[in-house]
Parts: structure tokens; C-alpha cells; sequence
């Protein structure tokens, strides 16, 4: 299963916007350059992320985006889903409105998708590893950055 760069390109945002001492706004601009990523993208990807309550902002000179809630409270699976939308490792597969997980290959009778338990299989399990990690692990996990006298991004150096 391949997420697209929505996915990775949001954790790399969100990760630059909890290394930021104090909850600082930061620019997108700065988180661009930072992370060498095309700005245009990531303003598309923040306006998710901002909807799914995961970032707020602040306009004005001193403004920029800076995390809804604390690193720890924000898990792997709320990013991605905010930027891809439900996990389904087959396009076959989809939740209903009841929470079920259905697969457009069952027949309308008795018998089930020959697949759909192992698809339901994988579908847990990245489930469960994205909501097993935090942005706070992400965060430490990165380290201080790049070099060893990181300057937090969107300050003079």
C-alpha cells in the first residue's frame, strides 16, 4: 500500500510545526524552505489539516500556523486521514455509514468477498500503527535537526 505525498508531505509539515519551541506561528514559506517543499502544495494541505482541527493560524506580520493541541494528543491516523481520507487498502473497500467495512465485490446473497478478511486484516493493522504513533514521537524521534544548532524555522539565524 502506497500513501500519496499528501501523506508524507503533511507528517513533514506537522513535525516542523511541533518542533516549534512555545507554540510559535510559523510560516508556511519558512516550512517550505525548511523542507524543501513546494509551497502551493502545502498551503492545499493546510487547509485540510486546519479543517480536520489539527492546525490553527494567525494572521498578520507575526502570523503563520502553529498546531491545534499538543503533539501527543495528535496521532499519525489523524493526519493521514485528514489528507487522504479513509484508509482502504483496496479501492473495493469502504466503510458504511454504521461503521462497517464493506467490499463492492460481495454478492447481495450469503457469501462474502473471498479477500475481504485479509484486506480487513491490513486495513487494522495500519490502522492500529498510525494510531499507535504520536506526533510527539515523530518530533523526538527527528532529533534537533538539521545540524547541530537548529534554528527554529521562521527566525532570523
Amino acid at each position: 500500500m502506497l500513501f500519496s505525498t499528501k501523506a508524507e508531505y503533511g507528517v513533514r509539515l506537522m513535525v516542523e510545526l511541533g518542533r516549534q519551541p512555545g507554540s510559535m506561528p510559523v510560516s508556511l514559506s519558512s516550512v517550505a524552505e525548511a523542507e524543501r517543499l513546494p509551497l502551493s502544495y502545502l498551503e492545499h494541505l493546510v487547509a485540510k489539516l486546519r479543517k480536520a482541527g489539527l492546525v490553527t493560524s494567525t494572521r498578520g506580520a507575526h502570523g503563520g500556523y502553529r498546531l491545534a493541541k499538543p503533539a501527543a494528543e495528535i496521532t499519525m491516523n489523524d493526519v493521514v486521514e485528514a489528507l487522504e481520507g479513509q484508509i482502504a487498502p483496496m479501492e473495493c473497500f469502504h466503510d458504511s455509514p454504521d461503521g462497517k467495512v464493506l467490499c463492492s465485490h460481495e454478492d447481495d446473497g450469503d457469501r462474502a468477498c473471498a479477500t475481504k478478511l485479509l484486506w480487513t486484516r491490513v486495513q487494522g493493522g495500519v490502522t492500529k500503527a498510525l494510531s499507535g504513533t504520536t506526533l510527539a514521537e515523530l518530533v523526538e524521534f527527528a532529533g534537533p535537526g538539521r545540524g547541530s544548532e537548529r534554528t527554529p524555522v521562521g527566525t532570523a539565524a
